[in-house]
């Protein structure tokens, strides 16, 4: 069960501190789709926090799209993108609801024992078809503010998938689409409501990666003695920001956290400089290190550094070869 932890001396407010939190969890599919989010009853007796403050950070995730209000029944993480079946529109479709449902799952039982998509293409020819003209261009999109994930995202999905990888604003998303003929559109569940709603109309698919989940990190953090300085090192200044938060919920004022993007030398040498313990992003590592070894003569003591696995899941990324019949 995903334990909520509330800093209430904080300047940051509490309802900003758990927004993170349950935003964390969904994104890195701690709270996969479907699931059930605790009661506020339950929540207020886990953090404290009033069941009104609480109401309000569900409120907020729902306007955002990540959560759905069933009445009676309580609050679920949404299914979105392409896990939410969407699909092509069409008046097969419309005249047979669980049409598309059916080819999914028998293609996919298909490719589990080995089957080739040439083979299943006489079976499936307009499911194959469709799969084939989504899988001529990925797209990766992320906001202009945090541009950063997206080309963390690019660089893991080039590596994973050994195709090319285009990275487009969330902004100019929907005049991209205009202008392009197919393609799968790749983004954080940070970012899927807003991807999803630009996409679906266009009748492109979306499909969102689970982030990964930062267990060892923050077994890191919580076993920080007291006073120790962590530093935080990322291409994404959203993952610094969020990071940030959550480790303020995690330890409060026990810990000094610095942080610094991978093309910010000031702030790079600074924090080298400073810090006891650096984790970064493998995108970032590189840097890091080479800030390190240029600051070496004035360290006492060389930092502690971890580099972090993946920004995205290996079942994401298993899916998303699936999806593209990349094997």
């Amino acid at each position: 069960m995903v334990q909520f932890h509330i800093q209430p001396d904080s300047e940051i407010p509490a309802s900003t501190q758990l927004f993170n939190q349950i935003r964390f969890a969904i994104a890195s599919r701690q709270f996969p789709p479907g699931h059930r989010l605790p009661s506020t009853r339950a929540l207020a007796m886990q953090t404290g926090l009033h069941r009104n403050t609480i109401s309000k950070v569900y409120r907020h995730l729902e306007e955002i799209g990540l959560v759905e209000s069933l009445a009676g029944s309580g609050i679920y993480v949404r299914a979105l993108g392409h896990e939410g079946g969407g699909r092509l529109k069409s008046a097969i479709v419309e005249q047979y609801p669980q049409a598309n449902k059916i080819v999914q799952e028998s293609l996919d039982k298909l490719l589990g024992e080995g089957c080739t998509l040439s083979q299943a293409r006489e079976l499936f020819l307009g499911e194959i078809d469709w799969r084939l003209r989504c899988s001529a261009r990925v797209l990766v999109t992320a906001p202009t503010q945090d541009i950063g994930v997206g080309e963390l995202m690019v660089q893991e999905l080039e590596q994973a998938l050994k195709i090319p990888v285009q990275l487009v604003p969330l902004e100019q998303l929907s005049l991209f689409l205009d202008q392009t003929h197919g393609g799968t559109v790749v983004t954080s569940r940070y970012f899927i409501g807003e991807a999803d709603a630009i996409a679906a109309p266009k009748s492109v698919r979306v499909i969102p990666v689970d982030i990964y989940d930062y267990s060892t990190e923050i077994q890191l953090v919580r076993s920080l003695p007291k006073d120790s300085c962590v530093g935080l090192v990322s291409l994404s200044s959203g993952i610094l920001r969020a990071s940030e938060v959550i480790i303020h919920s995690l330890r409060g004022e026990d810990l000094l956290v610095m942080t610094a993007q991978k093309g910010d030398t000031y702030k790079l040498n600074a924090l080298v400089r400073s810090a006891r313990t650096i984790i970064s992003d493998q995108a970032s590592f590189a840097a890091l290190k080479a800030a390190v070894a240029e600051a070496r003569d004035d360290l006492i003591r060389p930092p502690q550094l971890i580099c972090c696995d993946n920004y995205i899941g290996l079942k994401s990324i298993n899916l998303l070869k699936r999806e593209l019949g990349l094997g």
